[in-house]
């Protein structure tokens, strides 16, 4: 191990400090040829960091684990996790290490991650290394997400490591240097509860509490608080996961995050035809993490979490299963109400439309014309100034998208400069992804930085981009998935 002359990056490690039961402390791997693919200079600079010094060979150093900076103490954490259903006591940073945490530009706390950094005490018989593809996606879509205004975790940099990594066939190898509000989940709390340490169970709940949520550490039962303020910020999250037409494809609890970011894009898609029934993930065979399942997933998972912390809401185990359920139970609501308001600005409607059935009315008519859910809502907007050509054009039954459209012209005249800002035009299509990823695994990156250029101003019709905007072609789109890349 070496140690860096002069801070790229000025580190904390308060998670291992505080919770040292919880990691493992480690180093990665060396790389034997890293070269930088992409870095995130926004980003960067939000961290403190200068772009330049992390385009060095101290910086890529950094970006890899190689150079370990002051404060930085690496360490693969622990946790557990219902991966589709089924309990699994023991997960962990197999192929991942934590850093530390940074403080960014706006007084915030994030984590720096590594992916892909090589084998830990976690890896489960994984080779502990990723490939350029998978974590390109990661970096794409974290970007994308963010840009439609969606809490995400973000990639600071992907680099090529040198070296081969063998999938179904032998790949480049990468490491992703990822951040996040931080890296606690519901699979984490899951880890601690299963030991039966409820001294630790409090201590990770109010390190919790001071990292994402110190309002609840003023209210009369703190924990009930916290998990009141998880199940608030997930279902936001999955709201506007609904909202943009994401999947995110394996809601396992320890991909669900106590931040309420999303985290881990592996088998994450955007729909193209809207469909409640649409899955991508090549795993997923029975449709639990479907498009459509999403909300109902969420408090599945958050009840989960209301588990592992019931020693700490009350001593009566009766009155703390109580307590807990009645806020897990509000997620429908809480739900229902970011995804409501979030639909009635996409059609341009300032408040509930009087006519309670127009927006299921309007997915119903999408699902059998099998319209493309992101053009067809950006084309509305000319409705709505209008011209009704564009949107008619995405439909065959054009006598029910009219008597549909008579409908929400009578709910008063629609704000389309206000759908002009919720309704992206460029999102990451899949069939736009896989031929980046693919030519960026065989060395070339302008695919990839034309797709990012598109999908960071998502709003913004630009031209030249006319592809970026368009649905894949239907044979694409029939036999699309997408696998996890472990």
């Amino acid at each position: 191990m070496s140690v860096a002359a002069r801070p790229v990056l000025a580190f904390r490690s308060t998670f291992r400090e505080e919770l040292p039961e919880l990691c493992e402390p480690w180093q990665a791997e060396r790389a034997p040829a890293p070269e930088l693919l992409v870095l995130n200079e926004d980003l960067a600079a939000e961290l403190g960091a200068d772009p330049a010094e992390l385009r060095s060979a101290h910086g890529i150093g950094v970006l890899t684990g190689a150079e370990v900076l002051p404060g930085s103490e690496p360490v693969a954490q622990a946790y557990a996790g219902h991966q589709f259903g089924v309990f699994v006591p023991r997960l962990g940073d197999g192929r991942a290490l934590l850093l530390g945490e940074v403080a960014d530009a706006g007084g915030g706390v994030r984590d720096v991650h590594l992916k892909g950094s090589g084998r830990t005490p976690f890896a489960r018989g994984g080779d502990g290394k990723a490939a350029v593809g998978p974590m390109l996606r990661e970096y794409v879509v974290g970007e994308a997400m963010h840009a439609l205004g969606i809490p995400t975790s973000r990639a600071l940099a992907v680099v090529a490591t040198g070296e081969r990594v063998f999938r179904e066939t032998a790949l480049p190898g990468a490491v992703l240097a990822r951040v996040a509000a931080s890296h606690l989940r519901v699979g984490t709390f899951q880890y601690v509860a299963a030991r039966g340490d409820r001294d630790l169970v409090r201590r990770l709940a109010d390190y919790a509490i001071d990292r994402h949520h110190p309002e609840a550490a003023e209210q009369a039962n703190p924990y009930l608080a916290l998990l009141a303020a998880v199940v608030e910020a997930q279902a936001g999250l999955v709201a506007r996961w609904m909202l943009a037409g994401f999947v995110h494809g394996v809601m396992n609890t320890d991909n669900m995050t106590i931040s309420g970011e999303s985290i881990d894009y592996g088998p994450c898609a955007f729909i193209d035809a809207f469909d409640p029934a649409a899955v991508f993930s090549s795993i997923d065979h029975g449709g639990r993490y479907a498009f459509g399942n999403q909300p109902h997933v969420a408090p599945w998972n958050l009840a989960r979490l209301a588990e592992s912390l019931l020693p700490l809401i009350d001593h009566d185990q009766q009155r703390a299963v109580d307590a807990a359920s009645e806020v897990v139970q509000t997620f429908p609501a809480r739900f229902h109400d970011h995804w409501s308001r979030g639909m009635h600005a996409k059609l341009g409607l300032r408040s509930e439309p009087a006519d309670g059935t127009l927006v299921n009315d309007l997915l119903a008519l999408m699902q059998r014309e099998r319209a493309d859910y992101t053009s067809f809502l950006r084309a509305l907007s000319g409705a709505a100034r209008g011209d009704a050509s564009e949107v008619r054009a995405h439909v065959l039954d054009r006598d029910a998208l009219d008597a549909w459209l008579a409908r929400w012209r009578a709910e008063g005249p629609p704000d389309a400069g206000l759908m002009d800002r919720v309704n992206p035009v460029y999102i990451p299509r899949n069939h736009l992804v896989e031929d980046a990823l693919a030519h960026a695994t065989a060395g070339d990156l302008g695919p990839l930085h034309r797709l990012l250029d598109a999908v960071t101003r998502p709003f913004e019709p630009r031209p030249g981009l006319e592809a970026y905007a368009e649905p894949a072609p239907e044979e694409f789109a029939a036999g699309f998935r997408t696998f996890c890349g472990t």
